[in-house]
């Protein structure tokens, strides 16, 4: 789902949208520079004089193309801008553009800006601009003075801003910002291709939205699938979002709902749209209400949710309609006029279909790529169109269909047409799913059903060795709208050509579906294997298990007959038994969290194995019947942490991707001699030593080579002669001390990873990403392509960077760690390209003053530096992230001040900073740091964060004594650590009900807490080493906390009962020595791990009867604990650990626990017996002291001689029966 703002602006001719007019000494380093920037980091391409045009460049031609290809002109008045003969020119040009485009009809828009000056003055030529005026007369002609007077009354009269002495600058900008984003907004369109015969649809919705009435409504655009909504929809939006402050469109919502924690997901978008956030991290539906009520209702605000069903709730997503501005508008499309009926609004359209000559045109330009067919194709177009009724997107999908091929194929398609008895979309769509190959038929199907959202790299290779041709299938199908591929490689599909693909499998068999080709639902999976109905109709199965409490177990039985099954994915289950006869079919074999697999797999036809986090260890004999699989072409192992030992693969010489990835374990020789085909090689974190490969130039398709983190002991000399090489990452490995300058790397390298304790080698000049560590620098000034940079020193003395690193014009990112970077104590010697610049671990860096330039700069990150001072940090005025951390010679940070666009400011570990400066322009800070400066005594601006600020973070500043506004972040803040400060936590937290973590550490004078009973939306509250506390004031009213943690709290005798904390799922109580007993066990229904740590002088624990959904509960050296009672009903409990408490001396019989995994029963002295283990037959992990496991086995035993002697006498009893009655015969 993607939610925004506002749609993605499209690519124009013209190269800026705005332009600045104004004269440099007045503004530029002031009020002209902070407009500029913010506009920029808002994304808006913004021209400025001498700063977009090369010095010296004539006003003409390419400055009066600025003019008249920027939508948006703004001059800036100031007091000597008519002494300019420069601007003059300029202003004069831009009402000439202006007046072409129909006087503010048109496209152009002029937004005058009057800075300490009166606009009077300017309309009138009075004071300082009749001076100038002067001056002029007597070098201009009167025509060309007239012309300049003219445009200053023409400007003067219009509405703009008026900048007085007094006023501040932040403010005025935001609301500039506001009304250009605003008319830019109107610019955005859609592809031209889908704007065909909507405007009568566009304006009778914007008619039913009646955007002057002072009331709330929703309006609702329903209609069958494929007829243009979200079309509609957006252009609607488009045309109206300028009338709203804030703006949201949300797409996918109904797929967003069937998600879990769906209400969630859609609130977290709707918010961050919204209110332009990155991020937001709501946690559950009633904060979600709670947030849209405080920050979104109180704006004029457009939201348009796309694709809704009946089963929409308005109320549990937004709350009450009534909450919102009355200027407030939603839009809401369905294909379920029932979702629109439920919400009781009136306000209905329902597009018909497309007029005949949209109709048409729509066609055309999907057939011919023009608006209409030529003349010997237009009787044939016109049948087309009778067929697909006006429906777009079959108009669409057809003429794709149609697009290049001749008349004999559009007339074959058109019988075809002709045959469907309606003109449902799925009816229309199934005639170019039939126009398919069959091959393109299977791909299309198997996306459907089960590929949506995975990446082509595993379906590709197991269709390829289907004989499906999946290159030209995949081809044809995005170029006929069927599918589409991001740039990730990322598979995806329209939904209702999603379902086409799903009613197709569905139609094998409607009643039966284990006798379809494609099993995808869960129900229908477990439903087929259980019943063993599967045959060989299957051919595609995926079961997935996690949302199970249980790991269903499958054996070979249940796919015996499933002869023909190609693809098999299994997620969290067990496979046991013996598969050696099953599965002949079989291509893809995915295995994810599988507890067990099978030992007999003897898949000879399988080509892809992943058997990511499974754990398979020592001796699994799997390997063997892998080994036999020749045609075998990818392995994918990942985070598989029992698995020791590297696979022996060398049989499989067919392989083109291996991904041993983060199995930590893994270690031995990798064999790929012979392997030609490789393509993939990534062993990422595994102890693999040496990669036998025979001739390193046999790997000749080689495109990716990574060893990051591994334990290589060798160096492959033969990596120059790979000719294909675009990957190679070589970090943290053994093998990198064999690395000399006179390693040769391939010319086809793209990026590079790269550790040496050596010289670093030469390196190609076609990097683009370069990570390098070494101690020494490569000459990097051919890198002529490069754009990313990170290099870490190593050795004593760290290597200096040189400064011609400006050179490299393309660079986006550096990243040095451990040298000795010169450069940035020179002004101008880093390339203005850069946005992101981070220095580690550069103690000897003393002075940083070589920023100026970096006027594209958003990220700063300085870390163990020896910095005194930041030259120049003002000067970055589009910064969003500033991070010092370690730098302990830092004694100021002058120039913070003025970074109006930061967003993440973190400053810890500077010792010797006696202050901060004034934070209050900082309007945009969401997350703020500030950690370990022992000088700092006071924080200042923090009111004007009041709607920004959500995480806060404030730890040992011990001269702290004063935080200025604190109390204002109560409607913004989410997260509070507060941690050894001799400050008290203020009072005023007890308001601040947008809380959802809160943390108090080692706050040495705290007694009593604030009080938290406010607190409605926390969800984690950790109070650590508060040896002083004795009382948590409102614990027992947050009723949405689900992780309390209590620890080294020694004064505290007794806590709040707990019996409203219905959503805890986690309860620590550790080192609390004082605590004599807890409350309200009963109200904890959600409750599923409980600690108890050393916490002596409790006796008694509640009855946890009550605790059904609890799975662990850890009891560790609570020594007058004497029994725990309500054992016998955790039912749900995995995993019990109760160990030296000294005291116990009974404990409930064990044996109802039948989902119990794991338990440890020691040092328990006065505990004589542990009953009921015997029958625990899930348990996988058995601890207890010698004589519990003694006298449970004399039980068991005893038990089985019982069972003996039982079964012998009714043996006996039933022979002597026989006896009798053969005697008496």
């Amino acid at each position: 789902m993607r939610s925004s703002s506002m749609p993605d602006p499209p690519l124009t001719t013209g190269e800026y949208e705005v332009f600045l007019s104004f004269r440099g000494p007045d503004v530029r380093q002031t009020f002209a520079d902070c407009l500029y920037h913010f506009l920029i980091h808002s994304k808006i391409r913004t021209f400025r004089d001498e700063e977009e045009l090369p010095k010296g460049e004539e006003i003409a031609p390419s400055l009066v193309q600025a003019i008249s290809e920027s939508k948006i002109l703004i001059p800036i008045f100031s007091q000597n801008y008519a002494s300019s003969k420069w601007c003059l020119q300029e202003l004069a040009k831009m009402v000439e553009c202006w007046k072409k485009q129909g006087k503010g009809g048109g496209r152009t828009t002029i937004l005058p800006i009057f800075y300490l000056v009166d606009p009077r003055d300017v309309r009138h030529q009075e004071g300082a601009y009749e001076e100038a005026f002067r001056r002029h007369s007597l070098k201009h002609d009167q025509q060309t003075i007239n012309q300049w007077k003219e445009a200053l009354l023409e400007v003067g009269k219009m509405k703009g801003w008026h900048v007085a002495g007094s006023d501040g600058h932040g403010a005025i900008l935001e609301q500039i910002f506001v009304k250009v984003d605003s008319l830019l907004r109107t610019n955005y369109t859609l592809l031209t291709d889908e704007l065909v015969g909507i405007d009568v649809h566009v304006n009778k919705v914007v008619q039913l939205l009646n955007l002057d009435a002072a009331s709330e409504m929703i309006v609702g655009i329903h209609g069958m699938g494929g007829i243009g909504k979200t079309t509609i929809a957006k252009t609607v939006f488009n045309k109206v979002c300028t009338h709203f402050d804030r703006c949201c469109f949300i797409e996918d919502v109904r797929e967003t709902l069937l998600k879990a924690d769906g209400v969630v997901v859609l609130q977290n978008k709707i918010i961050s749209g919204v209110l332009r956030y990155d991020h937001c991290n709501v946690n559950n539906a009633s904060e979600g209400i709670h947030m849209m009520v405080d920050r979104i209702c109180k704006h004029r605000v457009l939201i348009v949710l796309d694709d809704v069903d009946a089963k929409f709730e308005f109320d549990k997503i937004f709350g009450k309609l009534g909450n919102f501005s009355s200027k407030s508008r939603f839009i809401i499309t369905t294909r379920d006029k029932r979702a629109l009926e439920l919400l009781q609004t009136d306000k209905l359209h329902e597009p018909g279909g497309m007029s005949h000559d949209h109709s048409l045109q729509l066609f055309s330009k999907h057939a011919f790529k023009m608006d209409n067919p030529p003349n010997e194709y237009t009787a044939l177009a016109e049948k087309f169109l009778k067929v697909a009724a006006g429906l777009p997107l079959a108009l669409k999908v057809v003429g794709s269909l149609l697009f290049r091929t001749d008349k004999n194929f559009w007339r074959a398609k058109l019988k075809e047409l002709k045959e469907v008895p309606t003109v449902e979309v799925q009816q229309i769509l199934r005639i170019s799913y039939n126009e398919l190959t069959p091959n393109e038929k299977q791909i299309f199907l198997d996306i459907a059903c089960v590929f949506i959202g995975d990446y082509k790299e595993v379906p590709f290779y197991m269709w390829s060795s289907c004989d499906f041709n999946p290159e030209i299938g995949m081809r044809t199908l995005v170029h006929r709208s069927l599918i589409r591929i991001d740039e990730e490689g990322q598979l995806g599909m329209h939904d209702h050509l999603r379902d086409l693909g799903r009613a197709i499998v569905n139609e094998e068999d409607v009643q039966n579906p284990c006798k379809r080709s494609r099993i995808w639902s869960n129900e229908n999976a477990l439903d087929m294997l259980a019943n063993r109905e599967g045959g060989d109709q299957v051919e595609v199965l995926r079961v997935d298990m996690r949302k199970n409490e249980a790991r269903h177990e499958f054996t070979e039985k249940e796919f015996k007959n499933l002869s023909r099954l190609r693809y098999l994915e299994v997620n969290y289950g067990r496979l046991s038994g013996d598969f050696k006869e099953v599965l002949p079919s079989l291509c893809c074999l995915r295995l994810h969290s599988c507890d067990s697999i099978p030992t007999d797999l003897h898949l000879k036809k399988l080509v892809i194995l992943d058997l990511s986090f499974c754990p398979i260890k020592e001796g699994w004999r799997g390997w063997q019947g892998i080994q036999k699989a020749k045609k075998l072409k990818v392995v994918i192992l990942l985070e598989c942490h029992e698995i020791r030992r590297v696979p022996d693969l060398s049989p499989c010489t067919s392989l083109e991707l291996i991904k041993l990835l983060s199995c930590y374990k893994m270690k031995g020789d990798l064999h790929i001699a012979g392997f030609k085909n490789l393509r993939v090689l990534s062993l990422r974190s595994t102890q693999i030593a040496k990669i036998i490969t025979g001739d390193m130039e046999m790997l000749e398709n080689l495109l990716e080579f990574s060893a990051e983190d591994a334990g290589l002991t060798e160096w492959p000399a033969s990596l120059s002669r790979l000719p294909c090489l675009e990957i190679l990452k070589m970090t943290s490995s053994s093998c990198t001390t064999m690395l000399t300058t006179r390693a040769l790397l391939p010319e086809s390298l793209k990026q590079l990873s790269l550790s040496s304790p050596r010289e670093a080698p030469l390196l190609p000049t076609s990097l683009k990403q370069l990570s390098l560590s070494s101690p020494s620098v490569p000459n990097l000034m051919q890198l002529v392509e490069l754009e990313e940079l990170k290099f870490e020193g190593c050795g004593e003395a760290g290597p200096e960077i040189p400064a011609e690193i400006w050179r490299l014009s393309k660079l986006r990112t550096l990243e040095i760690s451990s040298a000795s970077p010169v450069f940035v104590t020179m002004e101008g010697s880093l390339p203005s390209s850069l946005t992101s610049l981070q220095i580690h671990f550069c103690a000897a860096l003393e002075k940083l003053s070589g920023l100026a330039n970096l006027t594209n700069l958003t990220e700063l990150r300085l870390v163990q530096v020896g910095v005194s001072e930041i030259c120049g940090l003002g000067e970055l005025t589009v910064l969003t992230t500033l991070e010092v951390r370690n730098a302990p010679r830092l004694s100021s940070l002058d120039g913070l001040e003025n970074l109006v666009l930061l967003m993440k400011l973190t400053v810890s570990n500077c010792v010797v900073l006696p202050k901060l400066p004034d934070l209050v322009k900082l309007i945009k800070l969401q997350a703020l740091e500030i950690q370990e400066c022992q000088l700092l005594s006071k924080m200042q601006g923090m009111m004007t964060m009041k709607e920004s600020l959500s995480h806060l973070d404030i730890g040992r500043c011990p001269s702290l004594d004063c935080i200025e506004g604190f109390e204002s972040l109560a409607s913004s803040l989410e997260t509070l650590s507060w941690w050894e400060l001799k400050m008290q936590p203020p009072d005023a937290i007890s308001k601040f009900r947008h809380l959802s973590r809160l943390a108090f550490v080692q706050v040495g004078n705290l007694v009593t807490t604030p009080d938290l009973s406010g607190l409605l939306n926390l969800k984690r509250l950790e109070i650590l080493t508060c040896r002083q506390l004795i009382q948590i004031v409102g614990l027992d009213g947050l009723e949405s906390l689900e992780v309390l943690i209590i620890k080294t709290c020694s004064s505290i005798r007794e806590l709040p009962s707990l019996s409203r904390l219905k959503n805890l799922q986690w309860l620590q109580l550790t080192l609390c020595t004082k605590l004599t007993h807890i409350t309200g066990f009963e109200g904890l229904q959600s409750l599923q791990k409980l600690f108890v740590y050393h916490c002596w002088s409790i006796a008694e624990l509640p009855d946890l009867s009550s605790l059904h959904d609890l799975w662990g509960l850890y009891i560790f050296r609570c020594n007058k604990l004497t029994e725990v009672k309500g054992l016998r009903g955790l039912e749900s409990l995995g995993n019990l650990s109760i160990t030296d408490c000294r005291s116990m001396k009974d404990l409930e019989d064990l044996s109802k626990l039948s989902n119990l995994r794991e338990l440890r029963i020691t040092g328990c002295r006065m505990l004589t017996e542990v009953k009921g283990v015997e029958r625990l037959m899930l348990l996988r992990v058995l601890k207890l002291d010698l004589r519990f496991r003694v006298r449970s086995l004399l039980k068991s035993v005893a038990r089985y001689v019982t069972r003996l002697i039982t079964r012998f006498l009714g043996l006996l009893l039933i022979l002597v029966l026989v006896l009798f009655i053969f005697n008496s015969q």
